[in-house]
Order: C-alpha cells, then sequence, then structure tokens
C-alpha cells in the first residue's frame, strides 16, 4: 500500500531535509511540495532528491498560470533527469485572487484550460508536435536533451468536472481539503467517469488524498491549529463549492455569520475536522489513515498541522 507526504516548503530548510529524509526511510511512496508562497516547489524538490534517493518527488500541485507549458514542461524535465527518473507533476488551476494578484493571469475556463496545457506539457515531453489551442500554444522544443516522454501528471480536483477531466486524461488525482466522505460519494463516481470517458478502468488510477495529521497528546493544539489552515478555504469560492456539496453547508453558514477572523476559526465544526483529519494518538492517525483508503483513496497523503511535529506521524501513518 502506498503513503505519500506532503513536506511544507515553509520554515527552517533543515527541517525540511529532515522530514525528506524521515520519509524516504521510513519508506514514502513520494515526497510532495506545494506551490505556495513560500519556497518555489521545483527547486525545493530539486534540492531534496539527494536526500531522499527512493522517492517519487511532486508538486501538490503547481498552478498551471504561473508558468508557460513550454517553462513546465523544462522544468519538469530537468527535476525528473536530476532525480532519475522520480519526478511526478502535480498541476492545478490555482484560484483567481492568487493568479492574478500574484502573477496577473486571469482563469478563464478552468476545465478546458486545463485540458489544452496538459495536452501541450505531455507533446513537449513525448517531442511531438504541439497541437495547437485557444489559450496555450508554443513552438518550443527540447535541442540536444531528451525528456522521459512519461513523467507522470497528476490533477488537483474540486469539483466533478475536474475530477472526472483527471480520470479522463492523467495518472492520478491530487485531492486537498476534500473529507473522506466526499472521496467515497463523489471523488470515485466521478474519476470512473472520466475513465470510462477514455475507454478505462478507474484500477491504475492514484488517488492521493491529503490527510492533515498529527500524532498529539492533546488534541486541540491540533483542533487550533487546523481551523487555523482550514480559514482561508473556506473563503474560496471552488473549495466552499466542495464543502457544501459533501454536506458542510452549515459550516459554510456560520463561517459567513461569524463577526471576525477569530469567530470564523472556531466556528468550523468538529464533525468537519473528524472527517477531515487524522489526530491524536499513532493508533488514531493509523485508523484515519485506513479511513481514506476505505473511501477510495489508493495513495493517502499526510500533510502537518501547524503546532505539530511532523515525525511521529510520518512513523505513525505507516504503522498499520
Amino acid at each position: 500500500m502506498k503513503t505519500s507526504v506532503l513536506i511544507p516548503t515553509t520554515g527552517d530548510i533543515a527541517t525540511v531535509r529532515e522530514h525528506a529524509a524521515l520519509a524516504d526511510q521510513l519508506g514514502y511512496d513520494s515526497v510532495n511540495c506545494s506551490h505556495i508562497a513560500a519556497r518555489d516547489s521545483f527547486t525545493t524538490l530539486a534540492g531534496l532528491a539527494h536526500l531522499a534517493p527512493s522517492v517519487t518527488l511532486g508538486t501538490s500541485v503547481a498552478p498551471i498560470y504561473h508558468r508557460s507549458p513550454a517553462s513546465m514542461a523544462q522544468t519538469a524535465a530537468t527535476i525528473d533527469d536530476l532525480s532519475g527518473g522520480r519526478f511526478r507533476l502535480g498541476l492545478g488551476t490555482g484560484h483567481r485572487a492568487t493568479m492574478g494578484g500574484w502573477h496577473g493571469q486571469d482563469i478563464g475556463s478552468p476545465v478546458a484550460e486545463m485540458r489544452e496545457y496538459v495536452a501541450l506539457v505531455r507533446a513537449l515531453l513525448a517531442g511531438g508536435e504541439p497541437p495547437a489551442g485557444q489559450r496555450w500554444n508554443s513552438t518550443f522544443a527540447f535541442n540536444g536533451f531528451a525528456a522521459r516522454a512519461g513523467i507522470p501528471i497528476y490533477l488537483a480536483g474540486l469539483s466533478p468536472a475536474m475530477l472526472r477531466l483527471a480520470g479522463e486524461i492523467a495518472d492520478g488525482v491530487v485531492l486537498w481539503a476534500c473529507p473522506a466522505s466526499y472521496v467515497s460519494d463523489v471523488v470515485i463516481r466521478e474519476i470512473a467517469a472520466g475513465r470510462a470517458r477514455a475507454g478505462r478502468e478507474l484500477a491504475g488510477f492514484d488517488i492521493c488524498a491529503a490527510i492533515p495529521s498529527a500524532v498529539v497528546d492533546d488534541p486541540a493544539v491540533a483542533y487550533t491549529g487546523i481551523r487555523a489552515e482550514l480559514h482561508r478555504y473556506f473563503g474560496l469560492p471552488f473549495y466552499r463549492a466542495m464543502f457544501a456539496q459533501a454536506g458542510y453547508e452549515a459550516d459554510i453558514a456560520a463561517y459567513d455569520a461569524a463577526a471576525d477572523v477569530a469567530a470564523q476559526r472556531a466556528v468550523i465544526s468538529d464533525a468537519f475536522i473528524e472527517d477531515l483529519c487524522a489526530i491524536g494518538k499513532p493508533a488514531d492517525v493509523a485508523a484515519g489513515v485506513a479511513r481514506y483508503r476505505a473511501a477510495g483513496a489508493t495513495n493517502p497523503m499526510i500533510t502537518n498541522i501547524a503546532g505539530t511535529d511532523l515525525r511521529p506521524t510520518l512513523a505513525a501513518a505507516v504503522s498499520g
């Protein structure tokens, strides 16, 4: 059974390195870095490759609007080459606020633009004729270097339409802040529909579901940390739609009615956190991972919760 980990790209770099090396030693399938307003995920993964010599290295996920398809293909191929063929390219759309504010890019039709982008990146990696698109075009071609054509591409999926697209064109999906109930009730169904659209079975498709996890003596510490992190997602349209479809409309309504940030964090329900997370003793974390596997996740991905130590959590998550 596969288990992965998201290594935070914030904080002290020595800790980032320690976490990656420990995951490798514990037999994790992949070490992943998210592309947030911290260290660049690609550069970080390239720097970790020699410290974690066995695991797959993946972006979870890089937004397509911050790099052109040619730049994305070139970067992915370079890290894949440096790591001996161990790179996995995780792609997402990001959010309109960040893509506009950070990069001056507009998100138009996310599903259609993702389909175009992936087709172009795959063609560039394979050295094929770049397809013409409505938004994405490129005349780039590798010169004096052959990229690995089969670099796996995973898509971040939240909405049914993006989940179906992932099933149709990608090698796997990355799920972020998706409660286990949403995985079982929505994700599996929509990915299977996308796979069927491409004439494929669900078997062999990697479902990498992030699980905020923490081995702690006092669960309240982790609950405080995850509420602080979830707060931003309750304000983002893509996530709000997913939370509502997962059955947490009451949490969204309470969040919207809250007077300030502290109140918004406080109204995120214990039920939501318990559906999403794996918190408590080592056995509780192992049970949380098992719950996601039972929901259909083939590759649960442990993520750290602010204020907790990732090291014992890493050990507990693979103990079962």
